[in-house]
Protein backbone atom coordinates (compact mmCIF):
# COMPACT_ATOMS: atom_id res chain seq x y z
CA UNK A 1 0.00 0.00 0.00
CA UNK A 2 3.06 2.37 0.65
CA UNK A 3 4.48 1.58 -2.26
CA UNK A 4 0.82 2.73 -4.64
CA UNK A 5 0.45 5.67 -2.35
CA UNK A 6 3.98 6.57 -3.67
CA UNK A 7 4.03 5.78 -7.32
CA UNK A 8 0.40 7.44 -7.03
CA UNK A 9 2.07 10.75 -5.49
CA UNK A 10 5.22 10.36 -8.32
CA UNK A 11 2.43 10.41 -11.07
CA UNK A 12 0.75 13.62 -9.24
CA UNK A 13 4.40 15.55 -9.44
CA UNK A 14 4.95 14.38 -12.86
CA UNK A 15 1.59 15.57 -14.26
CA UNK A 16 2.18 18.76 -12.08
CA UNK A 17 5.29 19.43 -13.97
CA UNK A 18 4.50 18.55 -16.97
CA UNK A 19 5.77 21.05 -19.90
CA UNK A 20 2.18 20.47 -21.73
CA UNK A 21 -0.18 20.86 -19.31
CA UNK A 22 1.72 24.40 -18.13
CA UNK A 23 2.32 25.33 -22.08
CA UNK A 24 0.29 28.87 -22.49
CA UNK A 25 1.01 28.23 -26.13
CA UNK A 26 -1.12 24.92 -26.34
CA UNK A 27 -4.26 26.53 -27.68
CA UNK A 28 -2.60 28.02 -30.97
CA UNK A 29 -0.32 25.04 -31.64
CA UNK A 30 -0.61 21.66 -33.20
CA UNK A 31 -0.42 20.07 -29.60
CA UNK A 32 -3.99 21.38 -28.93
CA UNK A 33 -5.12 18.60 -31.21
CA UNK A 34 -4.06 15.91 -28.77
CA UNK A 35 -6.73 14.18 -26.09
CA UNK A 36 -5.69 15.33 -22.52
CA UNK A 37 -4.66 12.06 -22.16
CA UNK A 38 -2.33 11.64 -25.06
CA UNK A 39 -0.32 14.85 -24.08
CA UNK A 40 1.81 12.11 -21.83
CA UNK A 41 3.16 11.17 -24.75
CA UNK A 42 4.11 14.31 -26.23
CA UNK A 43 5.12 15.40 -23.09
CA UNK A 44 7.47 12.37 -22.70
CA UNK A 45 9.54 13.54 -26.14
CA UNK A 46 9.64 16.45 -25.37
CA UNK A 47 12.63 19.32 -24.16
CA UNK A 48 11.91 22.75 -22.98
CA UNK A 49 14.60 25.23 -24.43
CA UNK A 50 15.34 28.91 -23.77
CA UNK A 51 17.04 31.12 -25.79
CA UNK A 52 17.98 35.20 -25.91
CA UNK A 53 18.02 37.34 -28.77
CA UNK A 54 20.33 36.46 -30.83
CA UNK A 55 20.85 32.72 -29.99
CA UNK A 56 20.85 30.11 -32.72
CA UNK A 57 18.48 28.05 -32.83
CA UNK A 58 18.80 26.29 -36.75
CA UNK A 59 21.51 26.73 -39.26
CA UNK A 60 20.68 25.83 -42.99
CA UNK A 61 22.14 22.70 -44.18
CA UNK A 62 22.88 21.24 -40.74
CA UNK A 63 21.21 17.68 -40.05
CA UNK A 64 17.53 18.26 -39.53
CA UNK A 65 17.39 16.21 -36.08
CA UNK A 66 15.27 17.96 -34.35
CA UNK A 67 11.62 19.63 -34.48
CA UNK A 68 10.21 22.74 -32.28
CA UNK A 69 7.34 24.28 -31.01
CA UNK A 70 7.35 27.77 -29.96
CA UNK A 71 6.07 28.81 -26.75
CA UNK A 72 6.34 32.38 -25.99
CA UNK A 73 9.22 34.99 -27.67
CA UNK A 74 10.18 35.42 -31.52
CA UNK A 75 11.94 33.85 -33.91
CA UNK A 76 13.14 35.19 -37.15
CA UNK A 77 13.92 32.75 -40.42
CA UNK A 78 15.96 33.40 -42.95
CA UNK A 79 18.08 32.26 -46.04
CA UNK A 80 21.87 33.68 -46.72
CA UNK A 81 23.02 34.07 -50.23
CA UNK A 82 26.60 33.55 -51.29
CA UNK A 83 27.81 37.07 -51.26
CA UNK A 84 26.39 37.04 -47.24
CA UNK A 85 23.10 38.79 -48.14
CA UNK A 86 20.22 37.85 -45.99
CA UNK A 87 16.36 36.95 -46.92
CA UNK A 88 14.24 36.45 -43.81
CA UNK A 89 11.25 34.40 -44.91
CA UNK A 90 9.44 34.90 -41.64
CA UNK A 91 8.99 35.58 -38.51
CA UNK A 92 7.57 33.40 -36.44
CA UNK A 93 5.77 33.27 -32.77
CA UNK A 94 4.05 31.37 -29.78
CA UNK A 95 2.19 28.27 -31.25
CA UNK A 96 4.41 28.20 -34.79
CA UNK A 97 6.02 25.20 -35.14
CA UNK A 98 9.30 24.92 -37.02
CA UNK A 99 11.06 21.96 -39.01
CA UNK A 100 7.85 20.10 -40.73
CA UNK A 101 9.24 20.34 -43.64
CA UNK A 102 13.13 20.51 -43.33
CA UNK A 103 13.96 17.20 -45.59
CA UNK A 104 17.26 15.68 -43.90
CA UNK A 105 18.72 18.76 -43.27
CA UNK A 106 17.56 22.28 -42.50
CA UNK A 107 16.87 24.33 -45.48
CA UNK A 108 17.06 27.39 -43.59
CA UNK A 109 18.33 28.88 -40.42
CA UNK A 110 16.53 29.91 -38.13
CA UNK A 111 17.33 32.70 -34.71
CA UNK A 112 15.58 34.09 -31.65
CA UNK A 113 15.16 38.54 -31.84
CA UNK A 114 14.19 38.20 -28.64
CA UNK A 115 13.98 36.28 -25.58
CA UNK A 116 12.63 32.80 -26.43
CA UNK A 117 10.99 29.91 -25.53
CA UNK A 118 10.56 26.06 -27.14
CA UNK A 119 9.77 22.66 -26.96
CA UNK A 120 12.36 20.92 -28.98
CA UNK A 121 11.52 17.03 -30.33
CA UNK A 122 13.66 14.60 -31.77
CA UNK A 123 12.30 14.52 -35.47
CA UNK A 124 12.35 10.68 -35.40
CA UNK A 125 10.24 10.79 -32.44
CA UNK A 126 7.93 13.17 -33.24
CA UNK A 127 6.92 12.10 -36.44
CA UNK A 128 6.38 7.76 -34.85
CA UNK A 129 3.72 9.78 -32.48
CA UNK A 130 2.24 12.09 -35.64
CA UNK A 131 2.12 8.35 -37.81
CA UNK A 132 0.38 6.86 -34.44
CA UNK A 133 -1.96 9.80 -33.55
CA UNK A 134 -3.91 10.70 -36.78
CA UNK A 135 -5.49 13.75 -35.08
CA UNK A 136 -1.94 15.01 -35.06
CA UNK A 137 -0.72 13.94 -38.40
CA UNK A 138 -3.64 16.24 -39.93
CA UNK A 139 -2.84 19.41 -37.49
CA UNK A 140 0.71 18.74 -38.99
CA UNK A 141 -0.60 18.54 -42.64
CA UNK A 142 -3.03 22.09 -42.08
CA UNK A 143 -0.27 23.70 -40.65
CA UNK A 144 2.03 22.63 -43.40
CA UNK A 145 -0.63 23.72 -45.59
CA UNK A 146 -1.00 27.38 -44.06
CA UNK A 147 2.77 27.91 -44.42
CA UNK A 148 2.62 26.97 -48.21
CA UNK A 149 -0.18 29.94 -48.60
CA UNK A 150 2.33 32.17 -46.24
CA UNK A 151 4.58 31.46 -49.07
CA UNK A 152 2.80 32.54 -51.88
CA UNK A 153 1.35 35.81 -50.39
CA UNK A 154 5.34 36.59 -49.47
CA UNK A 155 6.34 35.18 -53.33
CA UNK A 156 3.32 37.77 -54.39
CA UNK A 157 4.72 40.40 -51.97
CA UNK A 158 8.64 40.61 -53.07
CA UNK A 159 7.76 40.22 -57.03
CA UNK A 160 4.87 42.27 -57.59
CA UNK A 161 4.41 44.88 -54.71
CA UNK A 162 5.63 48.59 -54.39
CA UNK A 163 7.48 49.47 -51.52
CA UNK A 164 4.61 50.91 -49.61
CA UNK A 165 2.41 47.96 -50.62
CA UNK A 166 4.88 45.21 -49.43
CA UNK A 167 5.07 47.67 -45.29
CA UNK A 168 1.31 48.40 -45.68
CA UNK A 169 0.63 44.44 -46.07
CA UNK A 170 3.82 43.42 -43.69
CA UNK A 171 1.29 45.83 -41.28
CA UNK A 172 -1.80 44.33 -41.54
CA UNK A 173 -0.42 40.66 -40.89
CA UNK A 174 1.49 41.86 -38.17
CA UNK A 175 -1.66 42.98 -35.95
CA UNK A 176 -2.82 39.74 -34.92
CA UNK A 177 0.22 37.57 -35.05
CA UNK A 178 1.46 37.46 -31.77
CA UNK A 179 -1.72 35.58 -29.87
CA UNK A 180 0.00 34.80 -26.52
CA UNK A 181 0.66 38.45 -26.25
CA UNK A 182 -2.57 40.31 -27.54
CA UNK A 183 -2.39 43.78 -27.82
CA UNK A 184 -4.96 46.91 -27.49
CA UNK A 185 -7.09 46.72 -30.90
CA UNK A 186 -4.94 48.16 -34.45
CA UNK A 187 -2.11 47.99 -31.85
CA UNK A 188 0.80 46.30 -33.63
CA UNK A 189 4.20 44.91 -31.70
CA UNK A 190 7.20 44.74 -33.33
CA UNK A 191 10.56 42.71 -31.74
CA UNK A 192 12.11 42.85 -34.97
CA UNK A 193 14.83 45.12 -36.24
CA UNK A 194 14.16 48.12 -38.94
CA UNK A 195 16.61 46.33 -40.16
CA UNK A 196 14.96 42.73 -40.03
CA UNK A 197 11.81 44.36 -41.83
CA UNK A 198 13.80 45.62 -44.48
CA UNK A 199 15.43 41.97 -44.85
CA UNK A 200 11.84 40.22 -44.86
CA UNK A 201 10.37 42.77 -47.25
CA UNK A 202 13.59 42.89 -49.81
CA UNK A 203 13.96 46.03 -49.23
CA UNK A 204 17.15 48.76 -47.82
CA UNK A 205 16.52 49.73 -44.00
CA UNK A 206 16.48 53.75 -45.42
CA UNK A 207 12.91 52.74 -47.80
CA UNK A 208 11.55 50.64 -44.99
CA UNK A 209 12.33 53.76 -42.58
CA UNK A 210 10.72 56.21 -45.30
CA UNK A 211 7.77 54.64 -46.17
CA UNK A 212 7.30 54.85 -42.09
CA UNK A 213 7.27 58.34 -42.07
CA UNK A 214 4.77 58.66 -45.12
CA UNK A 215 2.67 56.84 -43.04
CA UNK A 216 2.79 58.67 -40.13
CA UNK A 217 2.74 61.72 -42.10
CA UNK A 218 -0.92 61.02 -43.47
CA UNK A 219 -1.74 59.86 -40.41
CA UNK A 220 -2.44 56.13 -41.03
CA UNK A 221 0.03 54.81 -37.93
CA UNK A 222 1.11 56.72 -35.21
CA UNK A 223 4.43 55.46 -33.48
CA UNK A 224 4.01 54.57 -29.92
CA UNK A 225 7.40 53.48 -29.14
CA UNK A 226 10.28 52.02 -30.86
CA UNK A 227 8.80 48.26 -31.47
CA UNK A 228 5.27 49.18 -31.40
CA UNK A 229 2.43 51.26 -33.29
CA UNK A 230 -0.60 52.21 -33.72
CA UNK A 231 -2.79 51.70 -36.82
CA UNK A 232 -5.04 54.77 -36.76
CA UNK A 233 -7.16 54.16 -40.11
CA UNK A 234 -6.72 50.69 -40.48
CA UNK A 235 -9.10 50.38 -43.80
CA UNK A 236 -7.01 52.91 -45.36
CA UNK A 237 -3.57 50.62 -44.74
CA UNK A 238 -5.47 47.70 -46.18
CA UNK A 239 -6.44 49.57 -48.84
CA UNK A 240 -2.62 50.72 -49.69
CA UNK A 241 -1.78 46.83 -49.09
CA UNK A 242 -4.17 45.72 -51.83
CA UNK A 243 -2.26 48.31 -54.32
CA UNK A 244 -4.97 51.36 -53.95
CA UNK A 245 -3.26 55.05 -54.12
Amino acid sequence: MVEIRSLSAACAERRQNSVCSGCGARAFSVCDSLLPEDLARLDAIAERMSLAAGDVLAREGDRAVSVFNITSGAVRVYKLLSDGRRQITGFLFAGDFIGLAAGASYAFSAEAIEDTTLCRFRAVEYHALAREKPILEAALLDRAMHELTAAQGQMLLLGRKTARERLASFLVTMVERDPLRPSAENVVRLPMTRSEIADYLGLTIETVSRELSKLKAAGVIHALSLHGLRIERPDRLRALADGER
